[in-house]
């Protein structure tokens, strides 16, 4: 699977944006998908997943209640939706996937066997 993201670009403190991550290949719809970020000067760390199957969702504390994962499987595409940007949210966000993903390991990096090349968010206050 190979994934490309798209959509980031520079954005204003509270505006929304959305990212959207197309995947190449076959079997699309038995990968748990998900949105990592890496701030400047920081670890890569888990946003959000969608689980394949059932498409249940997963966020991060710092990210729960303003982004949402979707996916829709005709278009091998997974979307991040961003809204209520603040400037901690500039990052590159990557979008990840694994194929079965175990619901315990969704927030794991090391989990994930596919990842696109990230696109990069930039909030200004």
């Amino acid at each position: 699977v190979q994934l490309q993201a798209f959509g980031g670009g520079l954005v204003q403190a509270g505006a929304s944006r959305r990212l959207s991550c197309i995947a190449s290949g076959r079997a699309f719809n038995s990968y748990t998908l998900a949105w990592f970020r890496q701030a400047p000067g920081k670890d890569r760390e888990f946003a959000a997943a969608i689980r394949y199957g059932t498409s249940r969702t997963y966020y991060s504390d710092s990210v729960k209640g303003r982004f949402t994962i979707s996916r829709d499987n005709a278009k091998n595409t997974v979307y991040l939706q961003m809204d209520s940007l603040q400037p901690e949210d500039t990052a590159v966000y990557y979008c990840a996937a694994a194929s079965f993903l175990h619901d315990h390991y969704y927030n794991i990096e090391r989990y994930y066997n596919f990842w696109g090349q990230g696109t990069l968010v930039t909030v200004s206050s």
